[in-house]
């Protein structure tokens, strides 16, 4: 399985932003796709969450601004991020975790700048 994520760049502060993480293979059983993020000196954190049942959580910075959703027929997660802030300037990395084959994979970043 490969993560590929897109959708990074450059945005003032309240502005939007869309990711993308399309996973390619095929992937049985419950799964979760994930975003974290690395702030430059930051260790990385877990910004949301979505299995393949539905459930989603959020760290709390990010709750009532990001939206996380997921195409399971393209096996593609989305996260839609608004109202962002300068301190949502990361590294944003896709993730994929399938219990099941007690592994996790990782997609390449993508740079999210926010300017104040």
């Amino acid at each position: 399985v490969q993560l590929q994520a897109s959708g990074g760049g450059l945005v003032q502060s309240g502005g939007s932003l869309r990711l993308s993480c399309a996973a390619s293979g095929s992937i049985i059983g419950f799964n979760i796709m994930g975003w974290y993020r690395q702030a430059p000196g930051k260790q990385r954190e877990l910004v949301a969450t979505i299995s393949n049942y539905g459930s989603i959580s959020y760290v709390d910075s990010v709750k009532g601004r990001f939206t996380i959703s997921r195409d399971s027929a393209k096996n593609t997660a989305y996260l839609e991020m608004s109202r962002l802030k300068p301190e949502d300037t990361a590294v944003y990395y896709c993730n994929l975790r399938v219990p099941g084959w007690d592994s996790t994979y990782w997609g390449q970043g993508t740079q999210v700048t926010v300017s104040s």
